[in-house]
């Protein structure tokens, strides 16, 4: 890939805390957060300008906490912070690369990194700096497809990268049912209608007021995420 085929200048990849485990149970798997962190380093060495959420499914998701009898507050609040450790992590995996990355929470925590703020984020995208945008919304009751979905509009970027377990939108589960079919681009009105697993119906309604199209795909094949933002139609395009 080179900086002339690029099909994007500016991206939000979206990351479940789930894909940090690898093959484990629970937590981060150095080999993969390692292998994410190549591709992030590649990208912005062609020039991309990338802001990056990621999830906290690894360590603690407040809905999973809240249905076993804690406080939904407490457990999302829990869970914005399990999304701080990964933030943090990647952080640490993408510097060692040579590749400057600043970790921006929604929720007060200047001690270990920096306060969301709007204009200072974009304007570390501007200087070729990683930014990862941690503590989702800063609220309960917002999940960080959620936030992913705001902060890409907020700092102006001109697709969302969604990076699943499976290599689309399908009709239905495809680890379930052999017969689901994969889309290759969908409405945002229809997979809210189907509900189908693309994200909360939250996100989705953002993007779609906001007309920012996402692109949903497998980051486990290595140089998908390359490949994405050179254009190439990989997985499903939701617009």
């Amino acid at each position: 890939m080179t900086d002339k085929k690029l099909a994007y200048k500016r991206v939000l990849l979206k990351l479940s805390g789930e894909a940090l485990m690898g093959e484990g149970d629970y937590g981060i798997e150095p080999a993969v957060i390692r292998r994410m962190a190549a591709e992030i380093h590649e990208l912005v060495g062609h020039g991309v300008q990338l802001g990056l959420v990621i999830g906290g499914g690894n360590i603690f998701r407040g809905a999973g906490l809240a249905a076993g009898g804690m406080d939904r507050v407490t457990g999302d609040q829990m869970g914005m912070l399990a999304t701080v450790i990964n933030s943090l992590a990647m952080q640490d995996a993408v510097e060692k690369l040579g590749t400057p990355c600043r970790v921006m929470s929604a929720i007060k925590i200047n001690q270990v990194c920096e306060d969301y703020i709007r204009r200072r984020a974009v304007r570390h995208l501007e200087k070729g700096r990683v930014v990862i945008f941690a503590a989702g919304t800063g609220n309960p009751f917002f999940t960080t497809d959620s936030a992913a979905s705001l902060r890409a509009i907020e700092i102006g970027a001109e697709i969302m990268l969604k990076a699943t377990q499976v290599d689309g939108v399908y009709t239905d589960d495809p680890l379930k049912n052999p017969d689901a079919r994969k889309y290759d681009r969908i409405a945002y009105d229809e997979a809210i209608e189907k509900k189908l697993a693309v994200m909360d119906t939250t996100a989705l309604v953002l993007c779609r007021d906001q007309g920012l199209p996402m692109r949903v795909f497998d980051l486990h094949t290595p140089g998908n995420l390359a490949r994405v933002v050179a254009g190439e139609d990989i997985g499903t395009l939701v617009e």
